[in-house]
């Protein structure tokens, strides 16, 4: 079973590298530009695991986690941050949320399916 991986980001061209990523460590990527869309679809369809981006718009990836585990009741779907901030790691710890994690931009093929990985295992 090849597993989805939703990829939330707005920038097109991370996208497209990131699809070619996960498509070639066996993943079927989900490419959601919108991050409205992205909760719609969760809801619908879940993925196996998110990647999600933090600095979008008109909703970023803070308000979309918050919306995802509270407004949507959707607590144990893994949800990888993806991100350049280095100061992302320390708000994690504090949530204490064991389907939570962070990949720092830019991210070797090593360490996304490394990261990946470490969550479909749970």
């Amino acid at each position: 079973m090849t597993h989805k991986i939703m990829l939330v980001e707005d920038d097109q061209p991370i996208l497209e590298m990131m699809e070619i990523l996960l498509r070639r460590i066996g993943y079927e990527p989900i490419l959601v530009p919108d991050v409205m869309d992205a909760l719609e679809r969760v809801q619908r369809d879940p993925p196996s695991l998110i990647l999600l981006d933090i600095m979008m718009t008109p909703m970023n990836g803070w308000e979309f986690l918050e919306k995802l585990r509270s407004e949507y009741n959707i607590r144990e779907l893994p949800v990888i941050l993806f991100t350049a901030s280095p100061a992302v790691e320390e708000k994690i710890a504090l949530l204490r949320d064991p389907y939570l994690g962070v990949l720092q931009k830019p991210v070797s093929i090593v360490e996304l399916k490394s990261g990946i990985e470490k969550f479909l295992a749970k």
